[in-house]
């Protein structure tokens, strides 16, 4: 597995340079692929196609567009999962293999706790914090949130993650060759920042909640 992502970059790049059509049938596909079994971070994948964007190999409208359709894609796969299989069936399945795929049954039992007590607004900010938006579609599917507002909010926050993405390896252009090696750390810098973003969000819901529950009626 450690070639995987390696292997799965270069295949994009082969595929934009024989034809941009089968590039940005690479995206959608590699973006499909980091959503079921995280091979490939985003946050490499994506910039990668903004500095194809710059070179004028992609467009940026396509670009987005095929990496929301494998995101959200990949986002309902998790969203039926949830609704088919029977939780305790699914907790078995990730004791057994989850770990291969970076997923822990504690994740599961965490997004589905957050999801009670957030809803939709968990699976808008969920989709920008990794980890936490492959699993979060699952507790949606297992709660059985409306298809039409899973895939509404799962595609809002999917387009803004996946649009500033590509924006800044477009932004980068020629530069980002010389800090390709360098954007991983940078990466984990976004995910803390975001993680941290998204628990002052729920913090603020929750003093919000104790107040309105403390006012007399």
């Amino acid at each position: 597995m450690d070639d995987l992502p390696a292997w799965i970059l270069n295949a994009v790049v082969n595929a934009v340079d024989t034809n941009p059509w089968l590039g940005y049938g690479a995206i959608a596909t590699a973006m499909l692929l980091e959503n079921v079994i995280p091979p490939v971070p985003s946050e490499v994948l994506l910039p990668m196609a903004g500095y194809l964007v710059w070179r004028g190999q992609l467009l940026l409208v396509p670009t987005v567009a095929a990496a929301l359709l494998g995101t959200v894609t990949g986002a309902w796969f998790w969203y039926w999962i949830g609704r088919l299989v029977h939780p305790r069936r699914l907790e078995q399945w990730l004791q057994r293999h989850g770990r291969r795929l970076g997923l822990v049954v504690d994740d599961l039992a965490r997004s589905r706790r957050w999801f009670l007590r957030h809803g939709a607004a968990l699976v808008f900010w969920g989709r920008m914090v990794p980890g936490l938006r492959t699993l979060i579609s699952v507790p949606a599917g297992l709660e059985r949130m409306p298809q039409p507002v899973f895939l509404a909010w799962t595609t809002a926050g999917s387009l803004i993650w996946t649009t500033a993405l590509i924006l800044v390896g477009r932004a980068l252009g020629e530069g980002y060759r010389r800090v390709q090696p360098w954007l991983e750390p940078y990466a984990q810098a976004l995910k803390l920042a975001l993680v941290a973003a998204l628990g002052l969000g729920v913090l603020v819901l929750l003093l919000r909640a104790v107040r309105a529950g403390r006012q007399p009626g």
